[in-house]
């Protein structure tokens, strides 16, 4: 088999990029600056922690997000109509969802999420989960494009599909998180009307102690660590891809457009487990920071998967490229 020099067109896919998504990244960042001087000067809390913080991820971790979609849509040529509308609604879903969170949070001093004490708290509880949902079901819609897309490089096809994919299964994980706990279903069920219906935690309440900055429950299960591992594949697979063809100079193997689309194959298979695993441990109450060993042997087995797979990708690209004369029985 031909070897052939890595060309994705990254160069290419930095020109005409998402207008709306990258406006809105722009004041996303924007604000994340404020939400900084605000973690600095503003010494109030909310749930235990700086009032400003949430603020601060989301404008870290969207900005990211939504400037990967941009890029990702500058790869259809076509549908290009379609995806200028599903970017500009993921933009405009988010920028609802920001702009709610600093409502509720910074200026109202209340929690966004799950808080449907009275009726300001369930209309924006409501518009922020709307907001979540329309920019899932966008981005539903973008992957279904490319995955009907030709693009120039097996290799970033697979980064870009399976990257969409894991970031649609991170933000459904997110609905797993609108199920109220047993202590709140038993309060519905009493017929007492309830003021939080929903938890990012499981097996302690939300609020509790955390990891520093992102907060993840040490004492329970926290779905916020399968949801941000899974959201972040967008990113995540491309990356692992460029770093494939930035290795291919001094690895002379890499340059087989072949074996980087199987090494992407089987990383994205790793990385389905883990969100998988990661969901599987917060919903049996376990903190990510102190794993049994049930989630340990399994994530054990998911590391021997990727490194049995990547060898195994390794020498089926090696037997690919020897002369027939070359070749060993087994390879033949």
């Amino acid at each position: 088999m031909t070897q052939t020099q890595p060309t994705p067109a990254w160069p290419r896919a930095l020109r005409g990029l998402h207008g709306p998504l990258v406006a809105v990244s722009a004041a996303m960042a924007a604000v994340g600056v404020v939400a900084l001087v605000g973690l600095l000067v503003d010494g109030r809390e909310l749930l235990n922690q700086p009032i400003w913080l949430k603020t601060f991820k989301f404008c870290v971790s969207l900005p990211l997000y939504l400037l990967t979609l941009a890029w990702l849509l500058s790869l259809l040529p076509r549908w290009r109509r379609a995806g200028w509308w599903l970017g500009t609604v993921v933009a405009a879903a988010l920028a609802l969802d920001l702009a709610v969170i600093v409502l509720q949070t910074i200026i109202r001093g209340r929690r966004a999420h799950f808080n449907v004490e009275d009726a300001t708290d369930r209309l924006l509880h409501n518009l922020l989960a709307t907001g979540a949902y329309v920019a899932m079901l966008a981005v539903v819609v973008v992957a279904v494009l490319l995955v009907f897309q030709r693009l120039p490089d097996k290799a970033q096809a697979t980064a870009v599909r399976a990257g969409l994919a894991l970031s649609v299964l991170g933000m459904a994980v997110a609905a797993l998180m609108f199920t109220p706990p047993p202590a709140q279903q038993a309060r519905i069920d009493a017929g007492r009307t309830p003021t939080i219906v929903g938890a990012h935690t499981v097996g302690d309440v939300d609020g509790g102690p955390g990891l520093p900055l992102v907060g993840w429950s040490t004492v329970g299960g926290d779905l916020r660590v399968a949801h941000f591992v899974g959201l972040h594949a967008i990113q995540l697979l491309p990356l692992l891809l460029l770093a494939l063809v930035a290795a291919s100079t001094r690895v002379p193997a890499l340059r087989d457009e072949l074996l980087r689309r199987n090494l992407l194959r089987v990383a994205s298979c790793g990385y389905l487990a883990m969100v998988l695993i990661l969901t599987w441990q917060a919903q049996r109450g376990q903190s990510v920071v102190d794993p049994d060993a049930t989630t340990l042997l399994t994530a054990g087995g998911v590391v021997a998967f990727v490194a049995v797979g990547s060898v195994a990708a390794v020498r089926r690209s090696r037997a690919n490229t020897l002369p027939a004369r070359e070749r060993s029985p087994v390879d033949a």
